[in-house]
């Protein structure tokens, strides 16, 4: 009997062919245990309250993103969540119903966990690793407590991941325009995309998946546009917006006089630029040959892929989320909720460093802590920094283009 149920549970832990069954028990444990967070901690109001009375407001016509504000600020995000939020504005008794509210956020949750159960089984990522998954308190909160948008991004940036790990590119395209119109934020995996584009396609057909993301971004805005389309742009895409330094998480180890000074974000937009294409001339392509081939090849054979290697579903998830994980550590700040961002990819960036599985687990932990001080400290931002960077170098040194 116990070594029936040891086989079992080995079957469960390591065989790929049991993948999706493992993944089936976690993905269900979650969801009774998103429903228990639910019922038993209390909801905290955020943003939510500020979403709908922005919709309020587009209902009675408004379209200039100028006037468009509530309780904790203006509208700063695209028009994909405008879009969401007026459905949910809908559904919700104009925001009232938080009940159905969590509801509809503890589904989007469980979602979430089955698209990046789907993510690692493309990526060939063992079995165990699914476990981790659930451990996430500051994520529960997230999505069932806080009801913020980032959610609605992340499950289409999930999405588009699934997408384009099955060369499924116009779909990927899509969902990532998708992402981008609900949140600005999509925009760190963009670097990451065009080196798999550009290699699975070359450069003619990367030129037309970006016209379509542009294309879909204007019809998803085209009454804002219309409207105002600076004042649109300037708040939707704020590439310069600086934010209060008591709600950062990542840089409070740094004083407030330099974290709102024009010069720190100058130095974190060329640090930022700087690893991006270090990783794109030294990591990215040393399986087609070197960074110089794909662009020689590229450019005299613009209708034909330029890699040589295949870009495969492991390789797609690794290059996606070490773009997303740079934009992350040079953020010129982090809130709370950014934490959705990446939780859920940190298994897998973990295991795409050399570090033996105990580092890799204290690499979690340490991330998974800093998130969870409140208020943010020195020493909880420090740890959050320097974790985040240990991740990366352990990326560059170790299978930056994937197991």
């Amino acid at each position: 009997m116990q070594s029936s149920v040891f086989k079992y549970v080995r079957l469960l832990l390591f065989d790929q062919q049991w993948f999706w069954i493992t993944a089936s028990l976690v993905v269900f444990g979650d969801a009774i245990l998103t429903q228990l967070i639910m019922r038993f901690v209390p909801y905290t109001e955020i943003d939510w309250e500020t979403y709908m009375v922005h919709i309020d407001l587009y209902l009675k016509g408004e379209r200039n993103y100028v006037n468009i504000t509530g309780p904790t600020g203006p509208l700063v995000y695209p028009a994909g969540h405008v879009h969401i939020h007026h459905l949910l504005h809908l559904i919700t008794d104009a925001g009232r119903n938080i009940a159905r509210a969590q509801q509809i956020y503890g589904g989007l949750y469980v979602l979430s966990i089955a698209l990046v159960c789907a993510i690692y089984k493309n990526a060939k990522v063992p079995n165990w690793t699914l476990l981790l998954l659930p451990l996430s308190k500051r994520l529960h909160s997230i999505f069932v407590l806080r009801l913020f948008n980032d959610c609605w991004s992340l499950i289409f940036l999930q999405a588009a991941i699934v997408a384009f790990q099955s060369a499924w590119d116009d779909l990927g395209i899509l969902l990532f325009s998708l992402a981008l119109s609900v949140k600005m934020s999509a925009i760190l995996y963009l670097p990451g995309l065009l080196v798999i584009l550009f290699k699975r396609h070359g450069l003619f057909a990367t030129i037309r998946h970006m016209l379509v993301l542009a294309c879909t971004q204007t019809l998803l805005a085209r009454s804002f546009l219309i409207s105002n389309a600076k004042s649109y742009l300037q708040n939707a895409f704020d590439l310069s917006r600086v934010f209060l330094y008591k709600w950062t998480v990542n840089w409070r180890f740094v004083d407030e006089r330099t974290f709102l000074s024009p010069a720190w974000a100058k130095g974190l937009l060329l640090g930022h630029v700087t690893v991006l294409i270090a990783f794109g001339l030294f990591r990215w392509s040393r399986g087609d040959g070197g960074v110089a081939r794909v662009l020689q090849r590229g450019l005299r054979r613009p209708g034909r892929p330029a890699g040589l290697a295949p870009v495969d579903p492991d390789y797609v998830a690794t290059v996606l989320m070490t773009s997303n994980l740079i934009g992350i550590i040079f953020a010129r700040s982090l809130h709370y909720q950014f934490y959705s961002w990446y939780s859920q990819q940190l298994p897998l960036l973990t295991q795409r460093t050399r570090f033996p599985f105990i580092t890799q687990m204290a690499l979690i932990c340490a991330i998974e802590y800093a998130w969870n001080v409140y208020p943010s400290t020195a020493l909880s931002s420090g740890l959050l920094l320097t974790a985040n960077l240990v991740v990366l170098l352990g990326i560059w040194f170790g299978y930056p283009e994937g197991k």
